[in-house]
């Protein structure tokens, strides 16, 4: 019995002397999101993914893709809401991310405004006006697009890096004229102003934008039971919003819940749900998504919106081929989930 004493002792010291949290690293995780309107929000609210995947989960809000970008490349973050524009830089200069759900299809929910008494009635006449809009975002991104197709030169203008907060502020005091910007500071500027043109018009000329969920690629695969669960968590958000999107109205609890938690007001909410699209798992893992290697939709729309920074001079190189930073498989595994 002394002797099983003894080396119980050592045992129990042994474990002691292990890195605090070393027994469970992998049960803890940081996730970003930030103030986009969606099915998710909710989920974050009601504690779904840490009831189904049974870790503890940070969630941090930030206010662009870019800052989540710099929160993931510094380790602080595994997963996080991004942008098309954003992630693209990202693992352009080598940070290894693997986006691996499709938040939502941007459709209507960003969009370029003029403000009322601007002067802006036409493309052209944004010619000498100010507007603002966060760099190497899906907006800058589409910003850019835009005026090639209306053939503005960018230097005819001028264009403010500004984060969402900034430009409804900047807005409400005059100090700009129009802004490309997503919900909620877009339902505030559209109240006094006008839109010019949607990202879901500018998706139908070539080059489409989406909002995503990557992850730290080593990250994931250490903890891909959790990966699916996420995934089958957010996937039955989405198709409860699909099934019945007038349970999200103004006066619904969901609303007020995504509300509550990006900022806004509850109609504010409701209308701005009903701008996005948002892929069903079988659509995600499909070569229209994530699917179809380098031919895949989001490996193509990665690839054009690097072409795209590179232009920009916000990258220094391009790769060949995105489909390394884009997997269809925890879409895949989740849809076998009951």
């Amino acid at each position: 019995m002394t002797r099983i004493r003894q080396l119980l002792g050592k045992t129990v010291l042994a474990i002691g002397l292990l890195p605090l949290g070393a027994s469970a690293q992998t049960k803890e995780v940081t996730i970003a999101y930030q103030q986009i309107a969606g099915p998710l929000v909710v989920a974050i609210a009601n504690g779904s993914v840490e009831k189904a995947t049974g870790y503890k989960v940070n969630w941090r809000q930030f206010e662009s893709g870019a800052k989540v970008a710099t929160a993931m490349a510094s380790g602080d973050v595994q997963i996080g809401v991004i942008g098309s524009s954003p992630l693209a830089a990202a693992v352009s200069r080598g940070l290894d991310l693997q986006l691996f759900w499709i938040l939502d299809d941007i459709n209507e929910a960003e969009a370029l405004v003029v403000r009322n008494g601007s002067g802006i009635v036409k493309p052209a006449d944004l010619k000498g006006k100010k507007l603002g809009v966060p760099f190497v975002s899906t907006t800058h991104f589409h910003t850019m697009f835009a005026l090639e197709t209306w053939g503005i030169k960018p230097s005819e203008l001028q264009i403010l890096n500004m984060q969402p907060n900034q430009i409804a502020a900047a807005w409400q005091r005059g100090d700009i004229d129009a802004a490309f910007v997503w919900d909620p500071a877009l339902a505030r500027i559209k109240q006094t102003g006008k839109v010019l043109i949607t990202s879901g018009e500018l998706s139908k000329k070539g080059k489409a934008t989406f909002d995503g969920i990557a992850a730290n690629r080593a990250w994931a695969e250490a903890n891909a039971d959790f990966m699916v669960k996420l995934v089958k968590v957010i996937a039955d958000a989405d198709a409860s919003y699909r099934a019945n999107p007038a349970a999200w109205g103004a006066d619904s609890v969901a609303a007020k819940t995504v509300a509550s938690k990006i900022g806004g007001e509850p109609k504010e909410i409701a209308d701005a749900l009903k701008l996005y699209a948002y892929p069903s798992a079988e659509q995600q893992a499909s070569a229209a998504w994530l699917g179809g290697g380098k031919d895949g939709g989001a490996a193509r729309a990665l690839k054009a919106t690097a072409d795209f920074l590179l232009e920009q001079k916000r990258i220094d190189a391009v790769a060949a081929d995105y489909s390394r930073y884009v997997t269809p498989k925890y879409a895949d595994a989740a849809l076998k989930l009951k």
